[in-house]
C-alpha cells in the first residue's frame, strides 16, 4: 500500500508540475515586446482615449453644442425667394344666365412673378432666449455625463489594474513560499532518513506543497483573466501582457475632519448632484416657456417683387412692374389664456417634484460619501491589523518550526503555522490593494477621480 501511495503521489506531483509549466508558458511565453509596463496614470490615459462610452458622451456634448448654435441662428431674419410662371384662361361671363352660353372676357394669359420676403422676430414672449438657455443647460448636462462616464471608466480601470497588481503580488508570495516549502520538505526528508520523524510527516508536507502549486496555477489563471479584462478596457490585444507597478501608492489616514472635506468636494463636484441641479433649472425654464405662450408676438416683415402683368392697380396693363412693402406685424393668442391654465399648473408641479428630487439626490450623495469614507477608513485600519497579524504569524511559525524539529510539536502544527503566515501575507497585500480601491471609489463618488 505504501508503494502504491508513493506512486500516486509521484504522478500527482508530475501532473501539477506539467500544468504549472504550461500555465507559466501561456502567461510569460510572449516575446519581450509583447509585455506592456503601465502605471495607473498611463492606464487611465489609455482608458480615456479608447473607451467607447466616453466617446459616445463626447459626441453628445458635440451635438448639444451644435443645438445651441442652431438656436442662436434663429435670431437672424427669415429670408425667402419665390418665382412663379402662370397661364390664365379667359373669364366666362354668364350675361344670359347660368344655363346659357357665356361670353368670353379677354384677360392677359401669361403671368410672371419673382418675389423676395423677409421676417424678423422682434418679440415672441422671450421664447427664443429661453430656448437658448435650455439648450445651454442641456449642454452642461451632457458635459457632466461625459465627465461622469470618464470617472466611472477610470474607477473600473483602477479596479482591474489593482486586481492585476494583487494577483502578481500573490504570485510572488506563493512562488517564494513554494521555494521555502521545498527547503522545509528537504529538511523533513533528512530527518526522516535519520529516523527522527515518520514517513507520514513527509507525505503531509508533500501534500501541502502540492496545494501550494495548485494555488499558483489558480493565481496564474486569475492574472490571465484580469489581464484580458484590462486589455479590453484600454484597447490592447487580448493576450498582451500588462505589467503593473509593484509599488503601492502611499495612503493617508482618514479622520472625521477629512469626511467634511470629502462631503464639501462631493457637493461641489458630484455628478449626480449637479445633474439633478440642472434638471431643476430646466423645470424653472419650462414654467417660463409656458407663461410665454400668453404673450404677444411682434415682428417686422418686408416684401419686394417684380411682376408681369400689372394687375395690382386698375387699369391693368401687360408690363413689368416692381413693388416693395415693409411693416410691423403683431398678434396676440387669445385662446392661450384658457388653454394655458392646466399646462402652467402641471409645469409648477413638475418644478416642485424636481426640487424634491434634488433634495433626495443630495441626501443620496451624502450617504454615498459617508459609506465610501467609512469603508476607506476601515480598509486603512485593516492594513494595520494585517501587519500586526503578519508579525504574529511569522513569530508563531518560527517558534513552531523550532519546536517541531526539536520534536516538541506535531507536523500538523508546523503546517498550520506555514499556512497562517502565508495567509497573513496575502491578507496584508489584499488589504493594501483594497484600501487603494476604496480610495478611488471615494474619489469617484465625490466626482474628482
Amino acid at each position: 500500500m505504501q508503494i502504491v501511495s508513493l506512486k500516486m503521489n509521484f504522478v500527482k506531483e508530475a501532473l501539477l508540475a506539467s500544468i504549472l509549466t504550461a500555465n507559466i508558458t501561456a502567461v510569460w511565453g510572449q516575446a519581450p515586446g509583447d509585455t506592456l509596463k503601465l502605471s495607473l496614470t498611463d492606464t487611465w490615459a489609455r482608458s480615456d482615449a479608447f473607451s467607447r462610452l466616453v466617446k459616445i458622451k463626447e459626441l453628445d456634448v458635440g451635438i448639444s453644442q451644435e443645438e445651441i448654435k442652431d438656436a442662436q441662428m434663429e435670431r437672424l431674419p427669415e429670408l425667402g425667394l419665390m418665382g412663379t410662371a402662370e397661364k390664365a384662361t379667359n373669364i366666362p361671363i354668364y350675361d344670359n344666365g347660368l344655363f346659357n352660353r357665356p361670353s368670353q372676357h379677354e384677360v392677359i394669359h401669361t403671368l410672371y412673378k419673382v418675389k423676395s420676403e423677409l421676417y424678423l422676430n422682434i418679440y415672441n414672449g422671450n421664447k427664443l432666449n429661453l430656448k437658448i438657455r435650455e439648450d445651454k443647460i442641456l449642454h452642461n448636462i451632457a458635459s457632466i455625463r461625459r465627465e461622469q462616464a470618464t470617472s466611472d471608466i477610470r474607477y473600473k480601470a483602477a479596479s482591474l489594474y489593482l486586481e492585476l497588481q494583487r494577483s502578481h503580488i500573490f504570485k510572488n508570495l506563493i512562488t517564494q513560499d513554494i521555494a521555502d516549502q521545498e527547503k522545509q520538505l528537504a529538511e523533513v526528508k533528512a530527518f526522516h532518513k535519520n529516523g527522527v520523524v515518520l514517513k507520514s510527516d513527509v507525505l503531509r508536507v508533500e501534500m501541502e506543497l502540492s496545494k501550494r502549486r495548485m494555488t499558483l496555477i489558480e493565481i496564474q489563471n486569475e492574472i490571465l483573466i484580469a489581464n484580458q479584462k484590462l486589455n479590453i478596457l484600454i484597447g490592447e490585444p487580448d493576450h498582451r501582457i500588462v505589467r503593473p507597478d509593484e509599488n503601492f501608492e502611499i495612503l493617508r489616514n482618514a479622520s472625521q475632519q477629512d469626511y467634511e472635506d470629502f462631503l464639501h468636494e462631493a457637493l461641489e463636484h458630484s455628478f449626480l448632484y449637479h445633474i439633478s441641479e440642472k434638471n431643476t433649472e430646466l423645470s424653472i425654464l419650462n414654467v417660463k416657456q409656458i407663461r410665454a405662450n400668453t404673450r404677444p408676438k411682434v415682428g417686422m416683415y418686408a416684401e419686394f417683387y417684380y411682376a408681369n402683368p400689372q394687375i395690382f392697380l386698375f387699369p391693368y396693363n401687360p408690363y413689368w412692374y416692381s413693388l416693395g412693402i415693409a411693416g410691423i406685424k403683431a398678434s396676440f393668442p387669445l385662446s392661450s389664456i384658457y388653454h394655458n391654465i392646466h399646462k402652467l399648473k402641471a409645469a409648477k408641479l413638475e418644478l416642485e417634484k424636481e426640487e424634491e428630487i434634488h433634495k433626495d439626490t443630495e441626501d443620496k450623495v451624502r450617504q454615498q460619501v459617508w459609506e465610501a469614507f467609512l469603508k476607506y477608513r476601515e480598509a486603512i485600519e485593516q492594513i494595520k491589523v494585517a501587519r500586526i497579524n503578519l508579525d504574529h504569524a511569522l513569530e508563531n511559525e518560527r517558534i513552531i518550526k523550532n519546536s517541531y524539529f526539536n520534536q516538541a510539536s506535531l507536523i500538523t502544527d508546523l503546517l498550520d503555522a506555514n499556512v497562517q503566515q502565508l495567509r497573513s501575507r496575502f491578507d496584508l497585500a489584499a488589504a493594501m490593494i483594497m484600501a487603494q480601491n476604496k480610495y478611488y471609489l471615494l474619489q469617484n463618488v465625490t466626482g474628482v477621480l
